[in-house]
């Protein structure tokens, strides 16, 4: 998309899309918990819809491509509590390391 026509990379309304998929899916566990910490982040006032969009929008083009909707929702969530002081950045690299250390599965991670 170029500047010229006023749209940024994310802006896609009216343009061809192809067909979308009518199936269902099945959401995964660590999906359906974003889900609810959206949920439970946004009625304790730590973020508004407008923080997360700018979030998501701020992350570019590549991050689109790359990332899942939910892998993009988290990283957006995770943004807006750092600018809320919910936590810093070092502490989130601190308790990674330490969910890191249990396991790589949920498993795993259970008997640490």
């Amino acid at each position: 998309m170029s500047d010229t026509d006023g749209r940024r990379w994310h802006d896609m309304g009216g343009l061809p899309a192809g067909a979308i998929p009518q199936d269902g899916h099945d959401f995964a566990l660590w999906e359906k918990r974003i889900d609810a910490l959206m949920v439970l982040c946004g009625g304790k006032g730590l973020f508004t819809v407008d923080g997360l969009r700018r979030a998501l929008e701020d992350m570019g083009e590549d991050a689109f491509e790359k990332h899942s909707y939910y892998e993009r929702w988290i990283a957006a969530v995770n943004q807006n509590l750092i600018e809320a002081g919910v936590y810093s950045l070092e502490e989130l690299g601190q308790r990674m390391a330490a969910v890191s250390r249990r396991g790589a599965t949920y498993g795993e991670a259970q008997d640490g």
